[in-house]
C-alpha cells in the first residue's frame, strides 16, 4: 500500500460514519481526488497538485461531528502535508 493509498483509505473510512452534512461534501471531493491518484502512475506534479487540493478542500472542515472521523480527517491532513513536502519542488 502506498501513501497516495493510505490518504484515500483514511477519507475513505469516513463514508460509513456520521458526519456534519457540509464536512461530508468536503471530504466525500477530496476522498475522491485523492482515490483518483491511487489509479495509474501520475506524475510528481499531479501528484503535488492534486494533493495539495485534497488540503484546501479538508481546510473547509472544521468539525465532524464524530470523534473518530475527525481522527480520520487529521490523519489524512498530516498525510498530505507530509507527501507535498516529500515530492520534488514543482508547481502547484
Amino acid at each position: 500500500m502506498t501513501r497516495l493509498d493510505d490518504l484515500a483509505a483514511e477519507l475513505q473510512a469516513t463514508a460509513e460514519l456520521p458526519v456534519e452534512r457540509s464536512a461530508a461534501r468536503w471530504i466525500g471531493e477530496a476522498e475522491a481526488v485523492a482515490t483518483d491518484l491511487t489509479q495509474g502512475d501520475p506524475d510528481p506534479e499531479t501528484v503535488a497538485r492534486r494533493v495539495g487540493h485534497v488540503l484546501e478542500l479538508l481546510g473547509n472542515v472544521d468539525d465532524t461531528g464524530h470523534p473518530d472521523a475527525d481522527g480520520h480527517v487529521a490523519a489524512a491532513r498530516s498525510l498530505a502535508a507530509n507527501l507535498l513536502e516529500e515530492l520534488p519542488d514543482v508547481s502547484r
